[in-house]
């Protein structure tokens, strides 16, 4: 017996989740933009790596150690802070012609959503504050019941990242028509990744 608290729920959850701005939309976007549909799947399946990676850091109760020890909660801010910092600068300061800040292959796009999930402060508050709500302890929840969750998450965020991955193909080839407008979204992704950055850095 699965100890999920309300399944329809939980994947409503997960989808409104998906659907919310944040570094890992924007990392599916600029994937495509850059690499085509290849380099969008592969951020999508970086997407789903970093996903699974923090989920089940939440089941070995990594949330409750970071409770216990606020100071390492507090490093781990500071350094997703710093690398989406980074990233947003590297964008921001792009010059025309000279190439994409992230290369254009599918394991760096896939290595670069993994850590920009990894260091998402939505994804972060998600899996250590919201997902233990879908989990009853007095079910006794085991293996099979975090299996299913972890399945569901990863199929759900598939099928997210390949509608994303389409739309934003289809976009794309009307941006590269014009240089200019696609130098404009370079910068404005850099400068919400920047925000991103504040913002997980300011989180208290």
């Amino acid at each position: 017996m699965l100890a999920i608290t309300d399944y329809p729920a939980f994947v409503l959850a997960i989808l409104i989740f998906l659907a919310i701005p944040g570094p890992g939309n924007l990392a599916l976007i600029s994937s495509t933009a850059q690499g085509g549909i290849r380099g969008g799947l592969a951020a999508t399946f970086g997407v789903i790596a970093g996903d699974q990676i923090l989920m089940w850091c939440a089941v070995a109760g990594v949330a409750a150690l970071l409770k216990a020890y606020p100071t390492a909660f507090a490093l781990v801010q500071w350094l997703g802070a710093a690398y989406l910092a980074w990233l947003g600068i590297r964008m921001l300061l792009a010059k025309p012609g000279q190439g994409s800040v992230l290369k254009i292959a599918p394991h760096h796009f896939a290595k670069q959503a993994f850590f920009i999930t990894l260091l998402n402060p939505k994804a972060i508050v998600f899996y250590m504050a919201f997902f233990p709500l879908f989990v009853d302890p007095a079910r006794q929840p085991g293996l099979m019941t975090f299996g299913v969750m972890a399945l569901t998450i990863a199929v759900l965020t598939f099928m997210y990242g390949l509608g994303a991955t389409l739309i934003s193909h289809f976009m794309a080839e009307r941006v590269r028509a014009n240089p200019r407008l696609s130098g404009a979204i370079t910068k404005l992704a850099g400068v919400f990744l920047i925000g991103f950055g504040v913002r997980l850095a300011l989180t208290k």
